[in-house]
């Protein structure tokens, strides 16, 4: 396959590079507009569970949700005429099926503690467009100072924008940083070879997302991680590609078909192992139910098939192309520069440098041992939003209103009251249960009762009321419901899903490399460096944002914890993107075992020639990554940070000191395969590089060797 990719291009690259550039203005005409296009209702939240089974029968059997999703918060006393009008509003908009006003002159808790603020909960009809109905509401208030807009429907809808924003910005910070890294790093007019690669990249699979969305609504945050994860793969994929190619030039004799057939049938292959690790182990993220996950793992899979994608049939016509001017590189010779020596640096004392860069790692890991979780609210909005600021209101001024009541949905008869009184009467005495409403018939076999308790969703007392409530034996089938029980519904998902998906990554992941490498020990020593890796990179995060030490530096507050579906995408990447360097050192270790090296003259040799590519590409990938950073959401924050501080570690820890120390200290145990599992490996005939002949090559004079 590598060979005919090489000799098409080589046959017809004005052709192919034509086709590419009308190929990216098609992609950007239909996949530009994802942008506006993707929105999935309750993204978070375990569609199968209890809780939403909960939901599902209220609103099949009135029409409406169980409980307000849209909260106005009017700057005025109840019975004034600020509070008359926003509730004028409310009812006159279609898709809000109620609204709660608070009487004057009570002690109500949706009235302030001053009297002075009101909130107007209101209940939406079941099966509207939730996007469309907060845009039209947030519409009808933009000119009214005196209200605020905030619930569940205003939250997500607001995120959603404003994850939409902060691509933009990140976009802003990055496409600049990366086109001038880029000109210092490939020189000269290979500086526009990864940001061709990263627009084609990006734009096809927001084209991808935007076809699935059509089927399966897709979450928006998808795109920024297409964004991160797409320019700096195409920054991997560019620079590894060209480098090896300005090597090929540089063999004697060489031209420019036989060098790009050279660097297909090695850089070619190296990417193509690359992009299935990064797209397995973000497909990972798709076994849970939660169509955030599913969408981050549908977006990460896709953007790195495509990556390989471009850089295998469009970038070779380029590099064909543009082979004048490029430039030639002829390798230092084997044994010299400073990578070869910090290699045989580590290698004269592997055990003392292995347990040194593990210590390191896991002290940096160690904040992580006091990770909390958190789940997604107003919160992770700045606080110039008005969900956030609602949310902040509450909090402050609202003490009977910053609870969220348990909703429980029961499948009986209409003959059921007197068993139902008895089960109320049984709640009321439940630990943690303030008031329990008496049960309402809603028809269709179906009644509502309702449980209060106290503290927001996340708390301790309000999770603990759930499990409560739950644990109380009912007459009928029963489903406990609301905020809080969607809450604990997310993290019961996630602890239910985890082990299978840990198992698919850890199985993909060393099925790719032993495919690869031929080795059973390499693909286990990658999973154990990834998972220290990703600890690090966890430690960092709480560090920074759980902890607070760092949060004003990336402006925002400390944070109660880290919210857990994202952390699951960071993870995801963090297992992805560190696989994917140790398939660049590995390829080059394997390559030179073919040779005819030894182990040690093959790691220093294969030190020596990714040293530098790695590093760059390091530091290329946690701009893109980084930029999150600048994301006015408080997850992508975290995410982006993670990402960048888990890529840096992978190529200046892990895969400089601790992975040549440990390949060392095996020495040829980490090439073992059990002896069926080599023939099964021959007979399949995976080999990702030919043999370099084992004779150092000169510098001629006048050239400028890499190291």
């Amino acid at each position: 396959m590598f060979n005919r990719l090489a000799s098409l291009a080589a046959a017809a690259p004005r052709r192919l590079a034509g086709l590419g550039l009308l190929a990216l203005i098609v992609l950007a005409v239909f996949g530009a507009p994802a942008l506006g296009k993707l929105y999935a209702q309750d993204s978070f939240n375990d569609p199968g569970s209890q809780s939403s089974w909960a939901q599902t029968q209220i609103q099949n059997a009135t029409g409406h949700d169980a409980y307000p999703k849209v909260l106005a918060l009017v700057k005025a006393p109840p019975g004034s005429a600020a509070v008359a009008h926003a509730a004028a509003v409310l009812r006159a908009d279609p898709a809000v099926a109620g609204v709660t006003v608070p009487p004057p002159g009570t002690g109500s808790p949706l009235v302030s503690r001053d009297g002075g603020q009101t909130l107007l909960p209101a209940v939406l009809r079941a099966g509207i467009n939730q996007k469309t109905v907060v845009d039209r509401l947030t519409g009808d208030f933009r000119t009214d100072p005196q209200v605020a807009l905030g619930g569940d429907a205003v939250t997500n809808r607001q995120t959603g924008q404003q994850a939409v924003k902060d691509l933009a910005l990140a976009e802003l910070i990055a496409l600049p940083l990366l086109a001038l890294l880029s000109v210092l790093i490939f020189r000269g007019i290979g500086a526009v070879l990864p940001l061709a690669v990263g627009a084609g990249a990006v734009l096809g699979t927001f084209a991808a997302l935007r076809a699935i969305n059509i089927v399966l609504p897709m979450s928006p945050f998808a795109l920024d991680l297409v964004i991160g994860l797409g320019l700096g793969l195409a920054v991997d994929y560019s620079l590894l590609f060209a480098s090896r190619f300005r090597e090929e030039l540089g063999h004697p004799g060489a031209t420019r078909a036989g060098a790009l057939a050279g660097t297909l049938n090695s850089a070619g292959r190296t990417v193509t192992f690359s992009a299935v690790t990064v797209a397995a182990a973000m497909a990972c993220l798709m076994v849970f139910p939660q169509r955030f996950l599913v969408s981050m793992g549908i977006g990460g899979a896709a953007v790195a098939l495509a990556a390989a994608a471009v850089t295998l049939v469009f970038l070779p016509p380029l590099l064909y192309l543009l082979a004048g001017r490029l430039g030639k590189v002829h390798p230092a010779p084997e044994g010299t520069g400073r990578w070869h020596a910090l290699a045989r640096a580590v290698m004269r004392r592997p055990a003392v440098t292995a347990a040194g860069a593990t210590l390191l790692m896991l002290l940096i890991a160690a904040p992580a041992a006091r990770i909390h979780w958190t789940s997604i609210d107003a919160t992770v909005l700045p606080t110039s939003q008005s969900s956030r600021v609602v949310s902040d209101t509450i909090a402050a001024d609202f003490p009977g209103a910053g609870t969220s009541p348990l909703t429980i949905a029961v499948t009986a008869p209409a003959s059921a009251g007197p068993a139902l009184d008895a089960y109320a009467a049984q709640l009321r005495g439940t630990s943690g249960v303030h008031g329990v409403t008496p049960p309402a018939d809603l028809g269709h076999d179906t009644w509502q009762i309702t449980v209060g308790g106290s503290g927001p969703p996340a708390s301790a007392q309000a999770q603990t009321l759930v499990a409560n409530v739950r644990a109380e034996p009912a007459p009928y089938p029963a489903a406990v419901g609301g905020q809080p029980a969607t809450l604990t519904d997310q993290h019961a998902a996630v602890a239910r899903n985890l082990p299978v998906a840990l198992a698919l990554l850890v199985a993909l992941t060393v099925l790719v490399l032993w495919l690869m490498t031929g080795s059973v020990t390499l693909p286990v020593m990658a999973v154990l460096t990834n998972a220290l890796t990703l600890a690090a990179a966890t430690g960092i995060v709480v560090f920074a944002f759980q902890d607070g030490h760092l949060a004003s530096l990336f402006g925002t507050t400390p944070q109660p914890g880290i919210e857990q579906t994202s952390y699951l995408v960071l993870a995801a990447i963090v297992f992805g993107l560190s696989t994917d360097y140790g398939v660049f050192l590995l390829t080059r270790i394997k390559e030179a075992r073919q040779g005819g090296r030894s182990d040690s003259d093959a790691i220093a040799l294969g030190i020596q020639r990714t040293g530098a590519i790695v590093s760059a590409a390091a530091l290329l990938l946690a701009v893109a990554l980084g930029a999150f950073l600048t994301a006015k959401v408080v997850f992508l924050k975290e995410l982006g940070l993670g990402a960048a501080a888990a890529v840096l570690i992978d190529a200046f820890i892990v895969r400089t000191l601790l992975a040549p120390a440990t390949m060392g200290l095996l020495g040829g145990a980490a090439w073992w395969s059990p002896r069926p599992l080599r023939r099964l490996h021959q007979r399949i005939g995976i080999s990702e590089s030919q043999p370099q002949p084992h004779h150092p090559r000169t510098v001629p004079a006048g050239s400028h060797p890499t190291n």
